[in-house]
């Protein structure tokens, strides 16, 4: 089995109607029904801000650190979603995997697709948001596009890995919970990474610069910050003047990416049988 399976015209249709019944199922019966593909985010965002910006004053030194604030938020749930989708997807389609023979990339990737599609009705609030704050649009905002792509690519590898995984270890879930909740955290989400390099004495830049080295949601974050809302926000390619080293969260990335795919390939032909 080749990922390049799933550019078959059988294959790209199933996908496709797998990301539609998916996207349908999702909020059937609900009363609000897509919409709280736009109000789980905003709720959040609305008790972040309350609590860490207003009353504990968070980026305060940080230009429209409310949008950035919702952005992070949005860039994290996007990567939650997907690999937390993507570990339950093939355990989820047993049924369909004993009865029908085809790509099993399929699964993964039609569960990451409708992770984007609600990421994407997020990204046009994120949009509006930042136009009413004062941000003013420039060219650089386009550099979102590839930076965008890096997490969609990141998250990709992370779920193929632990969808294999989950088949043979089903106390995963919890394990990535828990591992989810310390990740956000550990991201400069609810506060700027700036906070990291003046709060933690002689020693806070290094922890800042490798806390983006070694964390690519933190600098993947951190770069939609700086090109989308404001160049006061600091990236690892400003703090880093060795080229290969500011690289490295892009190289990781890969490497998680082929890393994954590799261990789903190699576990996929079990998967009949396990699930």
């Amino acid at each position: 089995m080749k990922i390049t399976e799933i550019f078959t015209k059988k294959n790209r249709l199933l996908l496709k109607a797998m990301v539609s019944t998916d996207f349908k199922l999702r909020y059937q019966q609900s009363i609000l029904g897509y919409l709280w593909s736009v109000l789980k985010p905003l709720m959040l965002f609305a008790i972040m801000y309350v609590v860490f910006v207003r009353f504990m004053r968070f980026g305060a030194d940080v230009p429209h650190f409310a949008v950035a604030l919702l952005l992070g938020i949005i860039l994290w749930n996007f990567f939650n979603e997907t690999t937390t989708g993507g570990m339950l997807s093939i355990v989820g389609h047993g049924d369909l995997l004993r009865k029908i023979h085809f790509s099993k990339y399929v699964i993964v990737i039609s569960s990451s697709m409708s992770a984007f599609i609600n990421f994407g009705f997020n990204f046009v609030v994120v949009i509006i948001f930042a136009l009413v704050n004062g941000v003013k649009p420039s060219w650089s905002n386009l550099l979102i596009f590839p930076i965008v792509l890096e997490l969609y690519v990141l998250s990709l590898g992370v779920a193929f890995f632990l969808s294999a995984l989950y088949v043979n270890l089903r106390d995963l879930n919890p394990i990535w919970e828990v591992v989810t909740q310390a990740g956000f955290y550990a991201t400069p989400i609810i506060y700027p990474i700036s906070m990291i390099s003046s709060k933690a004495g002689a020693m806070g830049p290094v922890y800042a610069k490798f806390d983006l080295l070694l964390n690519p949601v933190a600098q993947i974050v951190q770069d939609a910050r700086h090109v989308l809302i404001s160049p006061a926000n600091p990236t690892l390619w400003q703090w880093e003047s060795n080229f290969f080293i500011a690289c490295w969260p892009v190289v990781f990335t890969l490497l998680i990416f082929f890393g994954g795919v590799h261990y789903f390939t190699v576990k996929s032909k079990f998967f009949a049988e396990l699930v």
